[in-house]
């Protein structure tokens, strides 16, 4: 299965840099057909975890991918699955 994985640890601090990468992996995975992308925001105080999850949660951006998991194993990934 192919999968693309975004680590923000080295724009954890970079508001505009943080939106523009959760796009452009969003839009990479629907056109690219891949089903898997993995977000990494890390541990730290929660504020990116926070971030990234209300970027997915809007409407618009919801409607693109088919389910949100947060891994319970690693307080740090969030998985959004995509059917295409």
């Amino acid at each position: 299965m192919a999968k693309i994985v975004l680590d923000l640890h080295d724009i954890y601090n970079k508001g505009f840099n943080i939106d523009t990468e959760l796009n452009r992996v969003i839009a990479e995975a629907v056109n690219k057909k891949i089903a898997l992308v993995e977000i990494i925001p890390g541990k730290g105080s929660g504020q990116l975890k926070k971030r990234v999850l209300r970027f997915l949660s809007q409407p618009d951006i919801k409607r693109l991918y088919h389910r949100l998991e947060k891994d319970d194993k690693n307080y740090g990934r969030i998985f959004v699955h995509f059917r295409h």
